[in-house]
């Protein structure tokens, strides 16, 4: 009975957590309210060509241009263009764009365990299934 409820557990545990693998390396969804001038978005845009914050988003075709609806800097301005960090956690945007090697060595174990407990129960209880010979 116990080996029973300690693989309803863990297949539980398995199925509840498998779906939230995903959340927690989401990215930061920017829109073009988050940048005060087009060059900025546009330096966005030309990190990721494909465009996952649809920063490209005027009606008609994409033409490669970000946030057309955004002031752009003065050409005489004495400010430089700040470009936004592209180095994750050390740029100070943090998080990562997926599962680390660790992680999936983890996962991985982690599934050859359910299984390997799984066939465990199985042999047990058909063993414990056939009739005894003296």
């Amino acid at each position: 009975m116990r080996i029973r409820t300690a693989f309803t557990a863990a297949v539980a545990v398995a199925l509840a957590t498998g779906p939230l693998a995903g959340l927690a390396h989401a990215q930061p969804d920017l829109d073009c309210r988050d940048f005060a001038f087009q060059e900025d978005a546009q330096a966005e845009l030309n990190r990721d060509r494909s465009d996952p914050h649809r920063l490209d988003e005027d009606q008609g075709p994409d033409d490669g241009i970000a946030c057309e609806v955004l002031p752009r800097r003065s050409t005489t301005s004495t400010t430089a263009a700040t470009p936004l960090p592209s180095r994750g956690v050390q740029g100070g945007i943090g998080g990562s764009t997926g599962p680390a090697d660790y992680e999936w060595a983890l996962g991985a174990a982690l599934a050859c365990t359910s299984l390997a407990a799984g066939a465990a129960y199985a042999a047990r209880r058909r063993r414990g299934a056939r009739p005894r010979r003296h």
